[in-house]
């Protein structure tokens, strides 16, 4: 069996355990109105970089059809209402990202019965500047050493502590108030760089071999502060970390979850591909058939 069927073939039953313990089963004609399910968050909820994009959404936004709240929605018959975009910050949930993109929570109500999310990874360009920083810090030692990680030491830390942790924290609540009946799941983000450098992924991931760790450690802290926030708020934290590990950006095509920067199939890199937004949709209801 093909690494693909196989996570097709883990991907529904994951999901089929979830729909029966969230009651989120395909309607049948006698079935009551479908669960009404939200999806917020950023381009790693809008699966920013698949193919076919959302024509209802902002093209700003790249949105796809392809993300996890829609493979979520297709399993179990749930009604989305997809906001995710790519870009999005925590301050996009109670503000407008772009010109005629409405505020992400206005899609909440009372009648909200599920959210799912990832949000925190672009707050203060913390994490998308630490991979631009140490991928060109990297191009300029050739792979070797750890300039990212002497530049700029716990920096980014720094901000995930004092910044994003709060923030999300603030974002989640905000959710929880527009959507008091809700179950609202927020994930982790899936391993972008292996625990261990490969002097193979350089060509691919440009970061030098101290500053794979580096990176590592950051976002476990990103993930931590996450986790922390959500349960802060009384909301489920879906972690990434286990289920992702050997499918990062370093992996072989059709075993990694995340594109690399270099030679990758997605239009925008380091984001899930197709495969990684269905095993995000198969942890998420994984987890929340637990409940």
């Amino acid at each position: 069996m093909s690494m693909r069927a196989l996570a097709r073939g883990l991907t529904a039953a994951a999901a089929a355990a979830g729909a029966v313990a969230l009651g989120l089963t395909a309607p049948t004609a006698q079935a009551a109105t479908p669960l009404p399910y939200v999806a917020l968050g950023d381009s790693y909820s809008a699966g920013s970089g698949l193919l076919p994009l959302d024509p209802t959404a902002s093209p700003l936004c790249a949105r796809s059809t392809a993300d996890y709240p829609h493979v979520i929605a297709a399993r179990t018959g749930a009604r989305l209402t997809d906001v995710t975009c790519g870009g999005a910050e925590t301050k996009d949930f109670t503000g407008s990202q772009y010109p005629g993109v409405a505020p992400q929570t206005d899609a909440l109500s009372d009648s909200t019965r599920l959210v799912t999310l990832t949000i925190g990874g672009n707050d203060s360009g913390t994490f998308i500047d630490a991979i631009l920083a140490c991928g060109s810090a990297g191009v300029v030692t050739a792979g070797q050493g750890s300039p990212c990680a002497s530049l700029y030491g716990d920096t980014f830390d720094n901000t995930v502590d004092n910044t994003t942790y709060p923030a999300v924290r603030a974002a989640l609540q905000q959710v929880r108030d527009k959507a008091p009946n809700a179950r609202v799941a927020v994930l982790g983000y899936p391993w972008i760089v292996p625990a261990k450098s490969d002097p193979s992924c350089f060509a691919k991931m440009p970061i030098a071999s101290g500053d794979v760790p580096y990176l590592r450690d950051l976002e476990t802290h990103l993930n931590a502060a996450v986790e922390h926030a959500a349960q802060d708020t009384g909301a489920t934290f879906v972690d990434m970390a286990s289920a992702s590990d050997g499918h990062d950006a370093c992996a072989p095509a059709g075993t990694r979850w995340i594109e690399p920067i270099l030679f990758g199939t997605n239009f925008v890199p380091v984001h899930p591909n197709a495969l990684g937004e269905q095993q995000m949709a198969a942890r998420t209801l994984a987890v929340l058939g637990e409940g």
